[in-house]
């Protein structure tokens, strides 16, 4: 189930650095971006895991591109009219998901060339990088093909972490 980021142009590297490393979490295989202020703001560094050594990560002037995103489903995920609440949201299988900047909104040209818009539920807005975690989670939460079990935890655990759940005895 492929996925893909369009950020419309976000301002700030901390939030980047946090989408670039839910993106390498949850198996995101692009991510692209508009404007000049994260390409400013780059320089100081938030990918504290080199996500953007293992996914593509491109300044495009459109978030959709009408050539090669034919076989994509185009989500809006903004705090809209109409929008469907994400926890009753399908999500497709070759998705792109186009989120707004922090300070402003998906222009509503862009919001008519999507295929879905959906919320999270929330009172107030969240934060760029929190929303784009929510919805990338949802998405592996609903999908058949979830990681399980004691291997995945070792393969994504920190170095330093070798913590253990005590057996747990069903009465």
């Amino acid at each position: 189930m492929p996925a893909h980021l369009a950020i419309i142009n976000p301002k700030s590297p901390q939030n980047m650095g946090s989408i670039l490393r839910a993106a390498g979490c949850y198996q995101v295989h692009s991510i692209r971006y508009t404007g000049e202020r994260y390409a400013r703001a780059k320089a100081f560094q938030t990918d504290t895991k080199n996500v953007h050594l293992a996914i593509n990560v491109s300044h495009v002037d459109q978030v959709i591109n009408g050539t090669t995103d034919v076989n994509l489903s185009k989500v809006a995920v903004e705090l809209v009219e109409g929008a469907t609440p994400l926890p009753n949201f399908i999500h497709p299988e070759n998705a792109l998901y186009i989120f707004g900047p922090e300070d402003g909104s998906i222009e509503q040209d862009v919001v008519d060339q999507c295929d879905y818009v959906v919320y999270v539920p929330t009172v107030g807005c969240m934060n760029l990088a929190a929303t784009v975690n929510v919805l990338l989670y949802d998405r592996l939460a609903k999908t058949t093909k979830m990681p399980e079990g004691d291997e995945i935890i070792i393969k994504s655990r920190d170095t330093n972490n070798r913590t253990k759940a005590k057996e747990t005895v069903i009465k």
